[in-house]
Formats: structure tokens, C-alpha cells, sequence
């Protein structure tokens, strides 16, 4: 299984940004549940596939990420890494897709090769009829 921990120097950049005002029950490790936000965000999965016993419970990592999205946590974390030589301030990723029909790949006809427009100059027009076509047919068709 591939998990993924934040080494001690990367928590210590962090620790200092990271919301204190806790009530109630005692939270589970900050670093645990951080190392459990990032597995998912990379892998791409449900928080639900996260495992239990390496991150913490699956309902924990979605709460904090939540709460924290909520209070800025996460931005004035970026914007602090942005000023200390990580990553930018703002990224854009786009994830659109554009669905195509499987025959689409070659555009009108079909993915037959295309005459080049040099040796298409000197062609025949395709799309003006002959002026011989016209004058073999016979009236009483």
C-alpha cells in the first residue's frame, strides 16, 4: 500500500499555521490527519478508501479538511509556502475533458491521408458540376 507521511521538516514549516483553539475531546495528531488529506488528494479517491489505521478515521480527515477550507486554513498555508520558495501562490489546473465520437479521430472522411494544397491547386474542382455531365443527359429522363 502506498501511504504518504510528511517528514518531520515539512510538519515543523506547517505546525505554526495550523489552527489550536480545539474543545471538547482530544484531536487526532495533526500530522496524521494532514499526511491522510494529502493521500487522497493525490490518489484521487474517496475518503473512505483512505486506510483507517495508517491516517485516522475517514470521517475525521473529511471534518478537518472541511472546517479547516472553511476558516482559510488552507490558503493562508499556501500563501505561506508561495512566500517561503514552494509553490505559487495560485495554480490552475484544468481538468475538462472533451468527448469524442471513436471514429472522430480523422475529422471529415475519415482518417484517410489528405492531398497537400499544392498538388490540390491543380486538381479538378470537387464541388463545380461538368459542364459535359449536364449535356449527356437526355430530356426524357
Amino acid at each position: 500500500m502506498d501511504q504518504f507521511w510528511l517528514t518531520d521538516e515539512q510538519f515543523a514549516k506547517i505546525a505554526p499555521h495550523l489552527p489550536t483553539d480545539t474543545r471538547g475531546k482530544a484531536r487526532v495528531d495533526d500530522r496524521r490527519v494532514i499526511s491522510g488529506i494529502v493521500h487522497v488528494l493525490k490518489s484521487g479517491g474517496r475518503w473512505a478508501d483512505a486506510p483507517r489505521e495508517v491516517y485516522g478515521p475517514k470521517k475525521t480527515l473529511y471534518n478537518r479538511f472541511v472546517r479547516w477550507a472553511a476558516k482559510g486554513v488552507w490558503v493562508g498555508l499556501f500563501e505561506t509556502l508561495s512566500h517561503a520558495g514552494g509553490p505559487p501562490a495560485q495554480v490552475l489546473i484544468d481538468s475538462s475533458a472533451v468527448k469524442a465520437h471513436r471514429c472522430a479521430s480523422g475529422g471529415k472522411g475519415g482518417s484517410r491521408t489528405k492531398p497537400s494544397a499544392a498538388r490540390g491547386a491543380d486538381a479538378r474542382r470537387r464541388s463545380t458540376r461538368s459542364p459535359t455531365a449536364s449535356a449527356a443527359r437526355s430530356l426524357s429522363c
